[in-house]
């Protein structure tokens, strides 16, 4: 288990408290611990907020739930879920020292609206922060008779902690589209202001190109599922959620966000994602913030998840105010500007560069990090002048999308093409990308298959043990 300290080291990094952060880190193990009981792992696929965040791409939402859909009625029974938790608690404690105790594990197995079972699960747990009182919890979600209509994936789960594997965490997950077509539908079926935050940042993610034909048709076929329409605008607006979703946005939201964007910046974005989504209408993506005025090193870009950089300033937060088109106030040498954040390089000598713009005049500006003295992501929204690459997704390295001929529902038999699945991650394995990490303390790089910039236990050149734990990206090799 990590000390204290590193939650309180990552608490300041992405700007939420302590709590928030521990919960995050948990979350990792406990994933993990599903994953290595084989009957679970196999069958319990992962969807939702918090999948995104620990198996796609950084949405800065820190998300308290885990949602499955799973496969085998025999796992929604009481007995068998509790038992089967007791293994996994066991496997946690004696991995990590994360104690979850066995009076904590709790299953209510119920019947949903739909007439089938559902099951909703609380864990207490005690990690780095030992709080006094009653302990931390974490929801688990869990339903046997949703649709999916695409092959689920076994992605690696994102933990920037540094007791993370060298092999990593992993977690079988709803491929992107699914998730993608499965938060419209939630979207157009309870308008909650999770759902939409969600579905707007998916839309931005320009470097991950989903492929919006199985989006829209996935999204068919759950609507028809679920017996409701096609989401539109016309319908969103003219319902009577519509109210209680701006009322709700800042209760909902604001514990998980470092700072709320304003609602109607979201919500006057979704016209542009139906258009999309419907009548393939693209946005022109703007131009890249111009960095000829220094020798940046080409091949380098910031890690596509978020990580605990060491530096004066937290530049998550910068990130974060990019991802959600947020001005920042920065203090650069004695002085505060307001500015929209675009871009983060690295000069051929080393040096970090912000590229961004002077929110009041629109000029272009360049700040080096190690002279930043402070950043605070503010309220203000801002239309990107240019390419937003702070948040750049990376590749999504997951085997290619099997999809059926015709959607299924799971429950009672096992999914369909699992040993073409398990033969193509074989494959996977051995091919595609590498990523080259650099210890920022000894200089020391590491070779990853996986975007992900946490380093393990290592020595510097001359073989004094070295403390850094977050590589910085350098370049791809294929």
């Amino acid at each position: 288990m990590i000390s204290r300290q590193e939650i309180m080291d990552f608490s300041r990094e992405f700007g939420l408290t302590a709590n928030v952060v521990e919960k995050d880190y948990v979350l990792g193990w406990v994933l993990a611990g599903i994953s290595s009981k084989a009957e679970l792992g196999s069958s319990w696929t992962f969807k939702g907020g918090t999948c995104l965040k620990k198996c796609y791409f950084e949405t800065y939402r820190f998300s308290e739930d885990l949602d499955f859909t799973i496969a085998g009625r025999r796992h929604m029974d009481q007995t068998f879920l509790l038992e089967a938790f007791y293994q996994v608690a066991g496997w946690i404690y004696e991995t990590t020292g994360i104690e979850i105790p066995r009076e904590t594990i709790r299953f209510d197995v119920y019947e949903n609206p739909r007439g089938k079972l559902s099951v909703q699960g609380r864990i207490g747990y005690r990690g780095p922060m030992q709080p006094r009182g009653d302990i931390p919890r974490i929801r688990l979600d869990v339903t046997d008779d949703e649709i999916m209509v695409l092959e689920p994936v076994r992605r690696e789960v994102h933990h920037p902690y540094s007791d993370r594997p060298d092999e990593g965490l992993h977690a079988l997950c709803y491929s992107f589209e699914e998730l993608f077509a499965e938060k419209i539908r939630a979207l157009g079926e309870r308008e909650r202001p999770r759902d939409l935050y969600d579905v707007v940042l998916l839309y931005r993610r320009d470097s991950i190109r989903p492929d919006r034909a199985a989006i829209l048709n996935t999204l068919r076929e759950k609507c028809a599922f679920k017996g409701i329409a096609l989401p539109t605008m016309e319908i969103l607006e003219s319902r009577p959620e519509r109210a209680e979703l701006e009322a709700e946005w800042e209760n909902m939201l604001a514990h998980q966000l470092p700072a709320l964007p304003p609602f109607e910046q979201f919500w006057n974005e979704l016209p542009a994602v139906f258009e999309w989504l419907y009548r393939a209408v693209e946005e022109p993506v703007p131009m890249a913030i111009s960095t000829m005025r220094a020798q940046v090193d080409e091949a380098w870009r910031p890690p596509s998840m978020a990580a605990a950089w060491h530096m004066a300033v937290p530049l998550e937060i910068i990130r974060f105010a990019a991802a959600n088109r947020l001005c920042v106030d920065l203090t650069y040498q004695g002085t505060s500007r307001r500015i929209e954040p675009y871009s983060l390089r690295r000069t051929q000598d080393g040096n970090l560069l912000l590229y961004a713009v002077r929110h009041e005049t629109g000029e272009d500006r360049s700040y080096r990090v190690d002279r930043i003295q402070a950043a605070k992501a503010t309220n203000e929204s801002f239309k990107p002048r240019y390419l937003v690459e702070l948040t750049a997704s990376g590749p999504i390295l997951a085997p290619p999308i099997t999809r059926t001929s015709a959607s299924f529902r799971i429950p009672g038999s096992s999914i369909s093409g699992t040993g073409h699945h398990k033969a193509m991650q074989r494959a996977y394995s051995h091919f595609g990308p590498k990523y080259v990490y650099q210890c920022p303390v000894c200089g020391k790089r590491f070779v990853k298959r996986s975007m992900d910039a946490s380093l393990g236990k290592h020595k510097t050149k001359q073989g004094y043990p070295c403390y850094g734990r977050m590589g910085v990206y350098v370049t791809t090799k294929y």
